[in-house]
């Protein structure tokens, strides 16, 4: 009876032994910091376009990998990874970009048709469903593949849908680079300036400025879309003015946008070889000054509602007639009242640069095609 006992318990505990052998493991959890990470540019698609990322040639992913190499070569601002994925509750040609995990645009594209525009901005006369271009909402037309050659013999322009994807998110980027230019990016950038320069850098960092500082100056350039490529110089001008007295952040930036005069007067060089201008008049420029009101280094605009609604009404107009002659003009104004006049036109045209006179190259070519 004893060795029947024992038998019996050893064969219980093999048979338990082999049931936890062959009882699954539950998969480790994922650390719970790992909630705490957000995406800085992220893209997600509907079910119905998820075929434009995946497959042997994902022509979407491609197309981003020249986007970021386009705006480090043309902006100076190394773009973040984008991180593409699904989003089930999208409608099926839905797509959302959303940048710090906030959405910054959405549109829709038929993945298996080719969008056709007319280049002066009417509704192309072709068979197919009109819509808006979802980077600029100009009027456009999804078309079937195979009328893409006559719709370029009748000369409108086609692209695919991931292009018009990657227009849109290109837009957006353009938008928020100066949220997406982080301290670590900024210490990045620095850190990877030729050795020659590295005095350049000492002399101003920490005496003069801390990186933070350094990063507002190049934040407030991104934010009227010019290029920080020439960082050596942007720093020299920072240099400059900050030696031996504090100045503001606007003072400082007005200087660095003077120096960088001949990039600058260069980005706005239309297809004809002269910079377009809008000028105000006298007027103008002496009622944004004299409405102008605190300390030299903290300046605040105090119009009247009224006239900055009549100034604005002039502006659309204006900028309106230019566009009718194929004209993509700046805005010229005084060097002190730019950043005044600049925040206002940002209201009603983002994309509209305001030059002030210092940063017009002495030898571009300018011609004025058009007066408020």
């Amino acid at each position: 009876m004893a060795g029947g006992a024992a038998w019996l318990r050893s064969r219980q505990g093999g048979l338990e032994a082999a049931s936890e052998a062959a009882a699954p493991v539950a998969p480790a959890e994922a650390p719970i910091t790992d909630m705490l990470k957000i995406d800085m540019i992220r893209l997600e698609l509907g079910y119905g376009l998820l075929s434009l990322a995946s497959g042997d040639t994902p022509r979407l992913t491609e197309q981003i990998k020249h986007l970021r190499r386009a705006i480090a070569a043309e902006m100076g601002f190394i773009m973040p990874p984008v991180r593409i994925q699904d989003n089930m509750q999208l409608g099926a040609d839905i797509y959302a970009v959303k940048v710090k995990e906030v959405e910054a645009g959405r549109g829709e594209i038929r993945a298996n048709l080719m969008l056709g525009m007319d280049p002066h901005g009417g509704m192309p006369d072709l068979p197919g469903e009109r819509v808006e271009e979802p980077a600029f909402g100009l009027p456009a037309v999804w078309i079937d593949p195979e009328l893409r050659e006559e719709a370029v013999f009748r000369g409108c322009t086609v692209v695919d849908p991931a292009s018009a994807l990657t227009t849109h998110l290109t837009e957006i980027v353009r938008q928020m680079m100066p949220e997406l230019l982080s301290f670590w990016e900024t210490q990045k950038l620095l850190d990877e300036l030729p050795t020659e320069q590295r005095k350049l850098i000492s002399d101003l960092i920490p005496s003069q400025m801390t990186i933070a500082g350094v990063q507002r100056i190049l934040q407030a350039l991104l934010a009227e879309r010019v290029s920080i490529r020439d960082l050596p110089t942007i720093l020299e001008s920072v240099l400059e003015i900050c030696t031996g007295a504090s100045q503001s952040l606007n003072a400082i930036v007005s200087h660095v946008r003077s120096r960088l005069a001949r990039q600058i007067s260069d980005s706005h060089v239309g297809p004809n070889g002269y910079i377009p201008l809008i000028t105000l008049s006298p007027e103008w420029e002496a009622a944004f000054a004299d409405a102008l009101t605190g300390p030299p280094d903290d300046r605040q605009l105090g119009m009247a509602p009224s006239a900055l609604a009549d100034f604005m009404h002039r502006l659309r107009a204006a900028f309106d007639t230019a566009a009718q002659a194929g004209e993509a003009p700046v805005l010229l104004t005084g060097s002190n009242i730019r950043v005044h006049v600049r925040a206002i036109v940002e209201r009603i045209r983002p994309s509209t640069s305001v030059l002030s006179q210092t940063e017009i190259f002495p030898r571009a070519r300018i011609r004025t095609v058009g007066s408020i």
